[in-house]
């Protein structure tokens, strides 16, 4: 696709934006109570989000201007904003973190595919180098101090690719596989891979090429503009003087410059209009005057019926649900202003190649120079004004109230500064370098696995609705749950703008039955977004910095090398240990529970702009603690085994993966139905266990049966209903699986809380009595 195609692509893109955000405020305003029309219309536009957003996130990835890339980036990271804000109003709504779509999507004409999120790819292009340059050093420390590079699983997965590599040489050597640049296919994608590398080229070319004209064309402009600007301002700030007196009788007070100068009088007007502004200021204070004296006459008092009345309306209205404010739609309008004031209708005939526009830069350095200049004619003017106060008026300066002013700021400020001096820097001394290093020695930091979300392979659940409809609660399918990993841990890790101001979500857990992936999309969350991981688990810190001194240490140590190197990711795997209800005896020297009490704390500190997120991981959550664990843990994801449709896509990629060719003797339908409770980690162990180099060989003679697949896995655990149930059973005593039973069964969330409430106060009362 051409530059120019991109470029069409964009302005619709920005016209379909334009329509969303004129149509939102009018959907929103009026607060209702039909929770069926408000799901609609909330689904509706996130729908909607979702397809401008996958639109520009392509756009932005592919064009190469560079003023259009700093607009297109604004306006993408409102668009994801917007996506999270909608996805908190659903989950607020339904009470659940899984929402289905069918029925809207029929509306729209758009297959479930078209919901999926994809990750920007700016997230690592931008970061490349730094991201290499991480890895290199964590590389070199590990091999200094001996250290295994990764376990097991990094030696596995290295020597997976290496025998896949060998094994795609040998099957070319013996031509049952062509050759990869046999057929057109291979051709196609070296080329699109060398036009992707050569636009990747470009566009950091015209970026720095942008960054050099910001420099040059501003100190030209200074050179020829300069004197001219200082004149003109000092000649309009000399009228303004003069104006005022003739108007008031008084020559004008000149504004701090805390309240930004002269600036603050004349931001975008004319000397005529601020005329006119003095003169409307002079009227309203006189109507001021007037209003007052009407005023001082007595108002009737309310009666107490009135005010019940009024209280009852008030309580009417808080029932209606109302949609929160946005903290990204101004972001997202002002983007759209700027396109339809400059890119809207702009001929760029003469920008074939889509190189930066100067006349655009200057414009906006103009603008830089004088308010730079604004800052000198200030202190000049302000010692005019007093020159000429004196001369004229004799008016007296009242220099005692300004230094007040300033004294009592200044105190303001120190009360500040005593505040956030809580946190004490226990290693100021210490580099953050030394502090990455030591924390790679110790086994605290270490090497994320290369994987990427794409390869949590699933299917979407196309009942969702439908069961829904029957007062029956689904699992949520892998696609579902993949979709959460990418809005509540890739996203907001990845963009420092998205972080800032969306929901804030600052720890997740994913609970689920043992080989559904759960480590795998730890890893695929730092693949993404190029995040450090720290490894906090109970088995992996015991007998690590020992005693409480220590363990204040260490916790102070991950959180300053993560916040300095942000992302990061703090992983805790078997979570539920930290939470134990009992410690089992074989553990107790391990001090699982070591840290409880600090993660809550932890949490607390955690600010908007720090982007570190604390993932939990767990197979037994019924072991832990319930109400501390839920407290750490902000948003709770239930990871399900694999459903049916999930079952025939993993056996189909996985086998060819492997090596294994698809043929009408496979019967994958069989195999999916068959393996009904078995989870990706058993479909990959039994491939892996049937393709041996010898059986991919015999393939061409003796096709592969589901068969064999069936035989290889009957030897393993399923994981069984009960399991499955246990985990909905635990989930529905979580704070929002509480929530969303009670309004099933139409209790209110308020009745709910009260409950809870009550039972908190009855175990107390329990306890104390023992």
């Amino acid at each position: 696709m051409s530059n120019t195609m991109y470029n069409k692509m964009w302005h619709q893109t920005q016209e379909a934006l334009g329509a969303l955000l004129d149509k939102e405020p009018q959907k929103m305003v009026e607060p209702q109570r039909n929770q069926v029309f408000i799901f609609q219309t909330l689904a509706t536009f996130y729908i909607k989000y979702v397809q401008i957003f996958r639109n520009l996130e392509n756009v932005y990835d592919q064009i190469v201007h560079p003023q259009k890339r700093i607009l297109i980036r604004k306006v993408l990271d409102g668009v994801m904003g917007r996506i999270l804000e909608l996805k908190n109003e659903m989950v607020e709504l339904e009470l659940t973190e899984f929402h289905y779509f069918d029925d809207i999507l029929q509306d729209l004409k758009l297959a479930p595919q078209q919901l999926d999120i994809p990750i920007p790819k700016y997230f690592l292009k931008e970061k490349l180098e730094v991201i290499k340059g991480r890895e290199k050093i964590l590389a070199q420390i590990l091999a200094d101090s001996g250290i295994d590079t990764s376990e097991m699983v990094w030696r596995r997965f290295h020597q997976c690719k290496k025998t896949e590599k060998l094994r795609e040489e040998e099957m070319i050597f013996l031509g049952m596989n062509p050759p990869p640049l046999f057929n057109e296919v291979s051709a196609t994608v070296i080329q699109a891979e060398k036009v992707d590398r050569l636009r990747n080229e470009v566009q950091m070319k015209h970026e720095e090429d942008y960054r050099e004209a910001l420099v040059t064309i501003k100190n030209d402009l200074k050179l020829i503009e300069g004197l001219d600007i200082k004149e003109n301002l000092q000649d309009q700030i000399r009228h303004w003087f003069i104006e005022c007196r003739n108007l008031t009788g008084t020559f004008p007070d000149y504004p701090d410059i805390e309240e930004g100068g002269s600036a603050v009088i004349f931001s975008n007007k004319t000397i005529q209009q601020v005329i006119e502004d003095i003169i409307a200021n002079q009227e309203e204070e006189e109507k001021n005057e007037k209003k007052k004296k009407k005023k001082k006459e007595k108002q009737p008092k309310k009666t107490k019926r009135q005010k019940k009345g009024t209280k009852e309306k008030n309580k009417e209205e808080d029932e209606k649900w109302k949609m929160s404010p946005s903290l990204f739609l101004p972001a997202m309008k002002e983007g759209c202003n700027t396109y339809k004031e400059i890119w809207m209708n702009k001929d760029e005939s003469w920008n074939f190649s889509q190189d930066f526009d100067p006349e655009l830069i200057k414009e906006e350095k103009r603008r830089e120079l004088e308010s730079e200049i604004r800052v000198q004619v200030d202190e000049l003017m302000r010692q005019e004004l007093k020159n000429l106060k004196l001369a004229v008026d004799r008016e007296r300066e009242h220099p005692a109230k300004v230094g007040k002013k300033k004294k009592k700021k200044g105190k303001k400020g120190k009360k500040k500064e005593k505040k956030t001096k809580k946190d004490k820097d226990l290693t100021a001394d210490r580099t953050i370098e030394s502090l990455y290093k030591e924390l790679v020695e110790e086994g605290l930091l270490i090497q994320a696995l290369k994987v990427n979300l794409s390869d949590y392979i699933g299917e979407y659940s196309y009942l969702g609705t439908t069961l829904r409809q029957v007062s029956i609660e689904p699992m949520p399918s892998l696609l579902d749950v993949r979709q959460l990993i990418t809005l509540y841990g890739i996203w907001p890790l990845g963009s420092a703008a998205v972080h800032e101001k969306a929901p804030l979500v600052k720890s997740l857990l994913l609970a689920g039955p043992s080989g559904v992936g759960k480590k795998m999309l730890v890893h695929a969350i730092c693949t993404e977004t190029g995040a450090n991981l720290f490894n906090l688990s109970s088995s992996n810190i015991a007998g690590k910095y020992p005693g409480k001194n220590g363990l204040q240490m260490m916790l102070h140590a991950v959180f300053k090398v993560a916040r300095q190197l942000q992302p990061s990711v703090v992983w805790i795997e078997d979570t539920e240990k930290t939470f134990y209800k009992k410690v089992p005896n074989a553990e107790k020297t391990n001090e699982p529970k070591r840290l409880k009490r600090h993660l809550p704390q932890i949490l607390k500190l955690l600010k908007p702009d720090d982007r570190i997120l604390i993932v939990g991981t767990t197979r037994r959550p019924f072991d832990a603690e319930l109400q501390p664990f839920c407290r750490v843990y902000q948003k709770i994801i239930l990871v399900p085994r694999p459903d049916y449709a999930s079952r025939y896509v993993l056996w189909k990629q996985i086998i060819e993966r492997n090596g294994g060719v698809l043929t009408s003797a496979l019967n994958v339908s069989c195999l999916a139905k068959v393996t009904d409770g078995f989870t990706q980690g058993h479909i990959v162990k039994v491939v892996k266990a049937v393709l041996t180099d010898q059986r991919i060989r015999r393939q061409i003679h003796k096709p592969l049966t589901a068969v064999e697949f069936i035989t290889a896995i009957t030897s393993m655990d399923p994981v069984y209903k009960e399991e499955e149930e246990s985990f909905k059973n635990w989930y529905a005593k979580t704070p929002l699986g509480k929530k969303r039973a009670l309004a099933i069964t139409g209790g209110s969330t308020e009745k709910a809380k009260d409950k809870g409430k009550r039972k908190e106060k009855k175990e107390k009362k329990a306890k104390k009595k023992k």
